[in-house]
C-alpha cells in the first residue's frame, strides 16, 4: 500500500493567485471614487464600468453555459435509466442557470451604480 503524500505547493499556482488576490484587495479601495460638485461620474470611471458590467455577464453566461451542459448530459443520462428522477434532474438545471441570474443581477447593480 502507498503512502499518501501531502500535496506540494505549486509555485504556478501561487503565480495565479497572487495577482488575483492583490486585484480583489484593491479595486475596492481604488474604486471609491468622490463625483465631482455636479454629481457625474469622470468618464474613466465609467467605461471600467461597463467593462465590468459587460464582463461579469459574459463571464456569468459561459459559466452557466459549461454547467447545464455536464449537468444537462449527466440529468439525461439518469433520467433514461430511472425516469421518476426527472424532477430533481430539472432542480439541478435550474441552480446551473441561476448562475446566469446571479451576473445578471451584478451587472444591473454595476449599471445602477454609474447613473
Amino acid at each position: 500500500m502507498k503512502a499518501i503524500r501531502p500535496l506540494r505547493r505549486h509555485p504556478v499556482i501561487a503565480a495565479v493567485l497572487a495577482p488575483i488576490l492583490v486585484c480583489m484587495l484593491l479595486v475596492p479601495v481604488l474604486a471609491q471614487v468622490e463625483p465631482p460638485a455636479t454629481g457625474q461620474l469622470p468618464p474613466e470611471v465609467v467605461k471600467w464600468g461597463f467593462i465590468a458590467a459587460a464582463l461579469v455577464t459574459g463571464m456569468s453566461a459561459i459559466g452557466a453555459a459549461y454547467a447545464v451542459a455536464v449537468i444537462g448530459g449527466a440529468a439525461m443520462g439518469a433520467v433514461a435509466e430511472k425516469p421518476e428522477t426527472a424532477g430533481r434532474a430539472l432542480v439541478f438545471l435550474g441552480l446551473a442557470e441561476g448562475i446566469a441570474i446571479y451576473g445578471l443581477i451584478i451587472a444591473i447593480m454595476i449599471l445602477g451604480r454609474l447613473t
